[in-house]
């Protein structure tokens, strides 16, 4: 029984793991989990249910659609999370591959000239041959070495990797639920500037025809001088405004080329057609916070920065305790080539090696001390994350529910001017109003048209900063990697 005691002893300090256990995130929020619900969700249009993943397809637009599908599929920012991913996998194998013996072949040939070493042979002469003898050696073998991770510093180190490649993967989704938001904001923008640019080409049309009629009424001795150059002026700063919302335009086509990988000017002809600003659904699920700390992507990526670090604090004590290594040799060899194919010249060694930095004038616990306080990080960042995910949700969620208010109010005061544009159609009919009053009017009614343009665009953004804030926009990949809790 005595003679396995060394044997029971190292599988009881291979069961041995240093370093604290991870116990999960702390409970952030708590008050908000708790409620159930967001303060600012008051809209009516507003339900408590999950969110859909490709929200952007209730906004019923098929060349929206098609944008963000090719942006997450070409994007360079996705390629260079994937890339991470990747590389993240490949630290996980090692540190893996680390766990298990490693082995190496080598064939070597010696060959030493001896002087003044006699090894028994003899020259032609019959002379001894002390003064100079050589000697050829020749082998065929391998080594083999393993450390066996007595402290739980190996197993620490794949925990570590584990949760690295499981936060790689949430900020894969984070890029994904980013470059969605921006690929609709920038359409949406697009629309917006592009419709606002139509009504005000519409508008100067409007304001020219009023200008020719005022010149012919001061020909005719009925407007004076100041009516032209008033009108001129108002001409002048619409026809003005096209500058800028043509360079807003080509901005946004610019932006949507780059976010689905393409280069400046390669989308305008799919995008030249006029289209309307697509608009949000009449119902739009928001979930509650506990959904959304446990699934926006941010988040997730924190907690598992969270829990790496919890389990580097262990890779760095097991640095304070022995490592036993083996190391084995076996091979085949002798002064003849004929030696490395004879069994009898068969060499093996086993050495065990312990080896402990025992004294290195505190390094290891100042490198434990730097694994607790990056671990103290990386908690004060999650809960940090959590607060602005919280805020961000809930401001964007006012936003929405004021914006649609405003929209319609700014409906009903463009549900007036066409109410005073066609009454006065009718006195202008009757006589009783003159042309340059009725197209005052009309140029009134484009202007609360375009008020209402800029409205649909901001909620229909601000149904994207929902969106948004929500973590919506990602998909899980067909594999994960497994998540590891600890322990």
């Amino acid at each position: 029984m005595l003679k396995h005691t060394p044997l029971v002893a190292l599988v009881l300090l291979g069961a041995c793991t240093v370093g604290p256990n991870y116990a999960g995130p702390p409970k952030a929020a708590s008050d908000a989990v708790a409620r159930g619900g967001f303060v600012r969700a008051k809209d009516t249009t507003l339900v408590p249910a999950p969110g859909l993943a490709r929200w952007w397809e209730a906004l019923g637009d098929a060349t929206l659609n098609g944008l963000v599908d090719d942006a997450l599929a070409h994007s360079p920012n996705i390629d260079l999370a994937q890339a991470r991913i990747r590389e993240a996998q490949a630290q996980l194998t090692s540190r893996r591959a680390n766990e298990l013996p490693s082995v190496s072949a080598s064939a070597t040939y010696l060959h030493a000239g001896l002087p003044g070493t006699n090894l028994g042979g003899s020259s032609s002469d019959g002379s001894s041959s002390g003064d100079v003898s050589s000697l050829n050696f020749y082998n065929l073998g391998g080594t083999a070495s393993w450390e066996i991770d007595l402290f739980g510093g190996g197993r620490r180190g794949i925990e570590q990797a584990r949760a690295g490649v499981a936060q790689r993967f949430a900020d894969l989704a984070d890029a994904q639920v980013s470059l969605s938001a921006q690929v609709a904001q920038a359409y949406v923008n697009l629309r917006d500037v592009q419709e606002r640019q139509r009504l005000n080409a519409e508008s100067s049309k409007l304001q020219r025809q009023a200008l020719d009629l005022t010149r012919q009424r001061l020909q005719a001795g009925t407007a004076s001088q100041l009516d032209v150059q008033r009108l001129q002026n108002q001409v002048q700063n619409t026809d003005a405004q096209n500058v800028p919302l043509a360079a807003q335009i080509d901005q946004y086509k610019d932006q949507l080329a780059a976010l689905t990988g393409r280069t400046p000017g390669a989308l305008d002809p799919q995008l030249d057609a006029l289209a309307p600003v697509p608009l949000p659904p009449a119902q739009v699920p928001v979930g509650d916070p506990a959904t959304l700390i446990a699934h926006r992507p941010d988040i997730r990526s924190a907690e598992r920065a969270l829990a790496a670090g919890n389990a580097n604090i262990g890779v760095q004590t097991a640095k304070l305790y022995p490592k036993i290594n083996f190391m084995g040799i076996l091979g085949l060899g002798g002064t003849s080539p004929g030696d490395v194919f004879d069994p009898g010249k068969l060499t093996a060694l086993v050495a065990p090696m312990l080896s402990w930095s025992f004294l290195d004038f505190g390094r290891t616990r100042a490198a434990i001390h730097t694994a607790e306080a990056q671990r103290d990080q990386a908690e004060a960042q999650y809960r940090e994350t959590v607060l602005e995910a919280l805020q961000d949700a809930e401001k964007n969620l006012s936003l929405f529910g004021n914006v649609r208010q405003q929209l319609g109010q700014l409906r009903g005061a463009e549900a007036t001017a066409e109410q005073s544009s066609r009454l006065n159609a009718q006195r202008y009919q009757a006589g009783t109003s003159t042309l340059i009053d009725q197209l005052d009017i009309e140029r009134q009614r484009l202007s609360a048209a375009i008020a209402v343009a800029q409205a649909k665009a901001q909620l229909t953004n601000a149904y994207i900063g929902v969106q948004k804030s929500l973590g919506l926009g990602w998909s899980d990949p067909a594999t994960r990697a497994p998540v590891s809790s600890g322990g």
